[in-house]
This record gives structure tokens, sequence and C-alpha cells, in this order.
């Protein structure tokens, strides 16, 4: 059984055991591996966001959280390294430190033929490094956006005039090879957008936005889709 398999088979054990939950030991007989071997395949599981319980001492074990499973991962080589060119050519992306966090966590549980073949065919792709804020002002960015908090931050204009801004986040966008934060700006009352990479340092205020929406900022590009929608 490849590895990928008995990561699969071995979640839905564990979801089979209910709360009374499974020792190592029979999980190990069971796949005919080791003890050691299957508390491995467990922090995989664990590391790619498995709600995995243990209980420790006589009669302990381990078991999924109820009402959880895990899908199989059955990515090729090809379809990891997408997620990770994809991942790489855009680290100023909103959340892109929490997506590069989520492609280890799935290639942890590849099969390791398939990891293998992956980590060469990466080898074969190089990105420009991309100029982009600090870690810190842009935690604080997906902060707000994601709470819905006023960002206070220190924004620098194209004529090189810095000026601080509480705004209100709305959305995200990306265009001409730029990302953008467009928001309500309370200093020019007004919704404005503000190029991510002119940010220099924000900060998440304990102040929650007033409700300005999507349909503020305008009629999208004809091109213009958000994230979670399929290409056609």
């Amino acid at each position: 059984m490849r590895r990928v398999e008995r990561l699969h088979a071995l979640s839905e054990m564990l979801r089979r055991s209910g709360a009374r939950g499974v020792s190592a030991e029979t999980l190990a007989r069971e796949f005919a591996v080791s003890v050691r071997t299957v508390k491995r395949d467990l922090d995989a599981l664990e590391n790619s966001g498995a709600p995995i319980w243990s209980r420790p001492g006589p009669g302990g074990g381990y078991g999924l959280a109820a009402g959880s499973s895990l899908p199989p991962v059955t990515l090729s080589p090809a379809q990891a390294v997408a997620l990770m060119a994809a991942v790489s050519a855009a680290p100023d992306a909103p959340y892109a430190d929490l997506a590069a966090a989520g492609i280890h966590k799935i290639l942890d549980v590849l099969d390791p033929g398939t990891k293998a073949k992956a980590d060469e065919l990466a080898g074969r792709i190089w990105v420009n490094e991309v100029r982009s804020p600090s870690r810190k002002t842009r935690s604080a960015l997906e902060e707000a956006m994601a709470a819905q908090r006023v960002v206070r931050m220190s924004y620098t204009s194209a004529d090189g005039t810095t000026t601080i801004r509480d705004v209100e986040p709305v959305l995200f966008a990306s265009t001409n090879g730029r990302w953008y934060l467009v928001g309500w700006c309370r200093l020019r009352d007004a919704m404005r957008w503000f190029i991510v990479s002119r940010i220099e340092g924000a900060s998440v205020t304990t102040t929650a936005c007033s409700g300005h929406t999507i349909d503020e900022v305008g009629e999208p590009p004809v091109n213009a889709r958000p994230v979670h929608g399929r290409a056609q």
C-alpha cells in the first residue's frame, strides 16, 4: 500500500473508531507497519489539518473529532508544482504565507515517489523576487480584512508624500501586476485604491468597519473575477 493510500485508510479507521479511539499498536498491526511509522503518519495527518485527538495511558489511543474525515490526497507531480509555482510567483498576494504553509501540508502527505518527482520538476521553474511590504505589514492588512476592522497605515503616494490613513478595508485587487488594498479612506472620506507595495507600515485598530460594501467600489473590469471563481 502506498503511503498516500495508507494515510487515507488510516484517517477512515480513526473516523470509524468514534469516541473510543484506536491504539497506535492496533493501527500498526492493521497496516503491517511499525508503531513509529504509524506515529509519523498521524503527525502528517495532523499537519495537513486533520483534527486528531489523542488520549494517553492504558486504554488510550487516537481518533478524529466527531463529524470529520480527511479526503484522499491524490495530486500528480505537475499539480503539486502548479500550486508551488502559483504561490512563488505571487509572494505579495494576500494570505500568500498561509497558502505556502498549506502547500507544505499537502506535500507532507504525498507518497515519496510523487513528492520526489514534484521536487525535481519544481527545480525547473524560476520566478523573479517581488518587492513586497514586511510580513508584519501584510499580516495587519490581512487581519483587518478578515476581521473587518479599520487599519491604520502609513502610505506613500506617487509624488513621495507620506500620510497616515485610517482605512476600512473592502477588498484586495490585482491588476497590471500590482496588488491593491481597496477601502474607505477616512482621511479623504472616499473609496480609494492603495498600492500595497507603497504601504510602509500598518496596524489593526479596535474600531469595526462601518459597513462599506464591494458595490461601492464600482463596476469591476470585464475580465475581473473573485478568486473562488472557476476558469471557464
